[in-house]
Formats: structure tokens, sequence, C-alpha cells
């Protein structure tokens, strides 16, 4: 078929008065130096957030290898609901009341996290930041690790719904406000208080919370008898063992993701750093208490080694950033000292911590925000003591009353029956190990 001139004519002002509007609308499409940024970052809080994720498994195999064998199903029970209830919490109030965008720097409580529509365009999303489907499940990851610090320290002997009540207000209210302080915009961070990845934020809340859940429940039975304190050994150390393993490469995801962007040269070796820095920290965090532990008592203590490795991961966790490999060495290796020292003296005390949470998290976790000061030149002594007391009073005071009405009102410990028995028979009846006898 022939096309007349005409035709061929009118053909060709069509595609040249198209040509522009074709051109305008490549011209428009995003590039990747626009969307990048966003599809690194989000991909980063995803991945992190999975191996925080991992973390949840790492506290249950911990906590339940350092329980006795007849208390074993229990920690496994509080560890999967706590995170289950912290994932619900977090969702119904607890995002938004930690991230409210303009707000009078204390408190203001929100609602309900709504994701982004599926399929986003990218003229409506957050190019500048990421997803918000990430951002909350990277955000929502460690308000379970907080909760799990309280598990670990007060085992054997609180009875499971007080504890899970107390844990809907931790992660649905104490832990979103005080962390609006700082990680929110607040009063803290506008006051130059410096926290990268959550030493006081994340675990010293957990420290404090677990240390006035101790001081209100009071020792295990035969804990402390005739001024002697006596050991009750867990059930199984290679479970500790492991979990302090997936602790240690959760940790990666927690402070590597702490980083919040990757869309930059800059930002990629930032986290990289981080993750040797991290490790640094671990590595000198065990090999401290290890020495420590056999100068003190003649032979190395496998759950020290642990927990020394648990508390250098925490004490760098404040500013994983800026260290030096040095620096984090040094860094970790006073948290292993910590560590060997402030068990004994809780002990002292008869506080009594089953796993040894509140002298990792919570006295590791106030040297790692005080040792900003010697690599954050933002940071200054006089703003991080401030912020390590103000979330000091503000979780252990709230933490006290919530326990104490929870005493008051359905009681939390179980009888010295059940505690003898064990909670995993007395609350659940059912054992972790039935074919062996109780530990």
């Amino acid at each position: 078929m022939k096309m007349n001139r005409s035709t061929l004519i009118g053909l060709g002002t069509l595609v040249l008065t198209a040509l522009p509007t074709l051109a305008l609308a490549q011209d428009e499409a995003p590039g990747f130096d626009e969307i990048g940024p966003y599809i690194m970052t989000t991909l980063l809080f995803c991945m992190a957030g999975f191996l925080v994720f991992f973390m949840a498994a790492g506290f249950a195999m911990l906590e339940g290898g350092l329980v006795r064998s007849k208390n074993v199903t229990m920690q496994m029970t509080k560890n999967i609901a706590l995170y289950s209830v912290a994932a619900i919490m977090y969702w119904l109030i607890g995002f938004n009341t930690m991230y409210p965008g303009d707000f009078n720097g204390y408190l203001a409580i929100g609602g309900q996290t709504v994701l982004d529509a599926v399929g986003v365009a990218a003229a409506d999303a957050a190019l500048d930041y990421a997803s918000v489907g990430s951002d909350f499940f990277f955000q929502l990851v460690f308000v379970a690790a907080t909760a799990s610090i309280v598990s670990g320290a007060l085992a054997e002997r609180i009875k499971l719904w007080p504890f899970l009540i107390f844990v809907v207000i931790l992660t649905g209210l104490m832990y979103p406000i005080s962390g609006s302080w700082k990680w929110g915009g607040g009063w803290l961070d506008a006051a130059g208080f410096q926290d990268f990845a959550g030493s006081t934020v994340v675990h010293s809340v957990g420290g404090w919370a677990a240390l006035a859940g101790a001081i209100v429940l009071g020792p295990r039975l035969g804990k402390y008898k005739d001024g002697k304190v006596n050991p009750m050994p867990g059930s199984n150390l290679a479970l500790a063992t492991l979990g302090t393993f997936i602790l240690w490469l959760g940790w990666f995801g927690f402070n590597g993701g702490s980083q919040l962007a990757m869309g930059t040269v800059g930002d990629v070796s930032d986290v990289s750093r981080i993750f040797a820095n991290t490790n640094m920290a671990a590595a000198a965090g065990a090999v401290t208490a290890l020495i420590l532990t056999q100068i003190l008592y003649k032979k190395p203590d496998l759950t020290m080694v642990l927990n020394g490795a648990l508390a250098g991961l925490v004490s760098i966790t404040a500013e994983p950033l800026a260290p030096t490999l040095f620096g984090a060495l040094w860094i970790g290796a006073v948290g292993g000292v910590i560590v060997v020292l402030t068990v004994p003296m809780l002990d002292k005390l008869k506080i009594d911590d089953v796993v040894g949470a509140i002298p990792v998290h919570l006295f590791a976790g106030i040297w790692g925000t005080i040792a900003v000061i010697f690599y954050n030149s933002d940071a200054s002594l006089g703003t991080q003591l401030t912020g390590i007391i103000a979330y000091g009073v503000f979780t252990f005071v709230a933490s006290l009353v919530v326990w104490f009405i929870l005493k008051a009102v359905m009681g939390i410990r179980v009888s010295e029956e059940a505690e003898m028995n064990g909670l995993d028979m007395a609350e659940l009846g059912m054992e972790a190990y039935p074919e062996f006898s109780k530990g």
C-alpha cells in the first residue's frame, strides 16, 4: 500500500510533535542517582532487620542454656511470646510514639503504623530515606531485644502472664516514649546526647527494667543462704554458647543498620567499619573475661566469657563508627572487666540475675555511653551523663511502679512449691527434657 505525499507529511508532523513529549517523559523518570539511596537504604534496613530478628533466637538459646532444665520450656515460651507481643504493640502504638515527627520533645502518643501503598511510585515514596515497612521492621526488632533482657534476669521464679503484661507496657509505651527523646528528635537529641545504636536507648533501658523487676521479685529460693551465694548451674552451656554466637552475629545488623543509610560510597564504607569495630569489641570483651577469671578464680569461667563478649558488644554500641580498631578493642575490654566485677557485686547485694543481663546490658551500657566522648567530638561528658540519668530514672521508676501494681493485683511470683518443681510443669505442664530427671 502506497502513501501519498500529504499522508507522509502528516505522519512526520505527528512524530515531530510527539518527540518533545517523549523526551520530557524520559527526563522526568527518576534515575538511579535519585532512587538509588532509597533502594539501598531500604535494603540495608531489611537485611539488618533479619539479623537483629535472629537475635531473638540468640536470647532464647542463651537463656535456655543458663537456666536449670526444669525451667527451659518457660524461657522458650517467654521469648517467642515477648517477641510477638512486642511486634503487635510496636505496630499499634509504639513506632509512631517513638517517631512522632514534630512534637514537644518529651511525649507524643502515636497511633497505628501504616505502610506504604502496594507498588508505591517513586513520586510518592520518601526518596530521601527508606520505605516505611523497612524502617518499621528495623526499629521493631530493637524493642524486642529490650524485652528479652528482662526475660533472662527474672527467670526461674516469675509467672508468665504478669511478665507478658509488663512486656505490653514496656514495648508499647515505656521504651517508645524514652526512645523518642533521642532517636525521635526529642529533648536529649536537641541537647546533643549521642547514642548511635542504643547502649542506653535499648540496652540500659532493658537493664533498668530488669533491675527493678529483680528487686521487687526477690532472689530464687536457696540462692542466698547463711551468708553464702549458692551457685545454680545452667542446664546446657553448649546452648548458651550457641546463643552468644547468634547474638554476636545479630549485632552486625544491630550496629551496622544503625548507620541508617547505604546510598553512597561513604555510607557503605562506614557500615563495613562498624562491622569491624563491633567484632573487635566483642572479641576483646571475651578475651578479657577469659584472662580475668583465670586470675581471680584460678580457672576460666565460660559463662563469664560469654557475657564478656556480650558486654563488649553493648559497650561499642553507643559509638561503633568513630573509634579505630584499637579503640574498639579497649572499649570492649573494659566491658569484659565490668561483667567479671559486677556479677559478684550484685550477689553481695542479693539481687538475683539468672543470666547476668544487668551487668551486661545496664552496667556495660552505661560505660559504652560514656566512652562515646573519647572518639566522637560532638559528645560531652555532661550531656552523656544527663542522658544516662534521664533514661535510668524514667525507666527504673516506671518499671518499679508497674511491677508493684502487678504484684498487688495478681502476684508476679510463683509459689515455693512451683519454684522447687520447676516452672515448666507448674506453669506450662510440659518439660523441655522429659527423658531426664529435673535439674
